[in-house]
């Protein structure tokens, strides 16, 4: 099979922060209540001018120029994103167009927090049919879909966007496998359920009962279904490529909550030590989560040449996943 080298990353985080100090000034919170059950400190928060491909923009010139590559050198844009700039067009367009990318067709995947991986899945298959230079990228801006009078989920969330280049070659960075399922029987506790033909025309009754903010039914059994899917799509990938939990130098999951992550180091009995956190000073950007976490550990010099990188995800839908590279 054609191998699939990973060109190049970058990522963007805006720079204003947002606290839990800060959120205790408005709501009936604590940073010690918000600490113990999630593991953020802080978030950042896109300005008001700001989109999702303005993010992305960022991330994905720097990935561009890791892979030394020109925007009008990329055949396919692979966008992943549940808060794009607007209904229509796609972000992944909006993104095009400000990147100068005029030679590159473009459009969005949503898959929630698992936006990251299912979008690389789509990359490959690109590269894999004779596309010679793909960029997948994830912004987020989550804190627009937020009721922040709900204590439990608005102090989730933060913005930021990821980016990867992926061309054909069997040079490393590899990326080896990735791992894609979705259950959508199952999928109703994590949604914003208005906006769409369930809920249009938008009126003043769906604004006023908040079905444009985003809602989590169920935390309880979302941390335990996440934890068994982590675990499963993990191990399909390592198994398909034999390789073991312990061979693993790096786990980089979806940053939903610290709990999930701690939970599925002690499922296959891993030091927490293996595992890249971001959560604790971004939040949680859904589907560009564990991209922003990677190219960070890119960038900071704590993923290096010969190591393996295992990206482990779950989100709404429900999606999950894996994805495991060769560095």
């Amino acid at each position: 099979m054609l191998g699939i080298r990973v060109a190049g990353t970058g990522y963007h985080v805006p720079d204003k922060v947002l606290s839990n100090k800060d959120l205790e000034k408005t709501l009936d919170t604590t940073d010690e209540w918000i600490v113990k059950r999630t593991g953020i400190h802080e978030r950042r928060i896109a300005e008001p001018h700001e989109t999702s491909s303005d993010l992305a923009l960022i991330a994905s010139r720097d990935a561009l120029k890791a892979a030394g590559l020109s925007a009008r050198d990329l055949d396919y844009i692979v966008m992943g994103t549940i808060t794009p700039d607007m209904a229509c067009p796609s972000g992944a367009c909006f993104l095009e167009g400000k990147l100068g990318a005029d030679k590159a067709v473009s459009f969005d995947v949503v898959a929630a927090c698992s936006g990251f991986i299912f979008t690389l899945d789509v990359g490959r298959r690109f590269i894999q049919t004779g596309a010679q230079n793909v960029l997948v990228v994830a912004g987020e801006i989550m804190t627009r879909v937020q009721d922040w009078t709900d204590r439990a989920n608005c102090v989730l969330w933060g913005d930021g966007a990821g980016a990867m280049v992926l061309q054909p070659g069997e040079g490393r960075p590899q990326l080896l496998d990735i791992y894609t399922a979705t259950d959508g029987a199952n999928g109703q506790n994590l949604l914003v359920p208005g906006g769409g033909s369930a809920t249009t025309p938008i009126s003043h009754e769906s604004v006023d009962r908040k079905l444009h903010s985003l809602r989590m039914l169920d935390a309880a059994n979302t941390l335990k279904v996440a934890v068994q899917y982590f675990y499963d799509a993990v191990k399909t990938v390592l198994d398909r490529q034999g390789f073991a939990f312990a061979d693993v130098d790096h786990f980089v999951p979806h940053q939903a909550n610290i709990r999930f992550m701690q939970a599925l180091a002690r499922r296959m009995n891993i030091s927490m030590d293996k595992f890249i956190v971001t959560i604790n000073k971004y939040g949680n950007i859904s589907g560009a989560s564990c991209i922003i976490a990677l190219a960070e550990g890119i960038k900071t010099g704590r993923i290096k040449s010969g190591d393996l990188v295992c990206m482990p995800v779950f989100g709404g839908g429900l999606t999950w996943g894996a994805a495991l590279i060769q560095f």
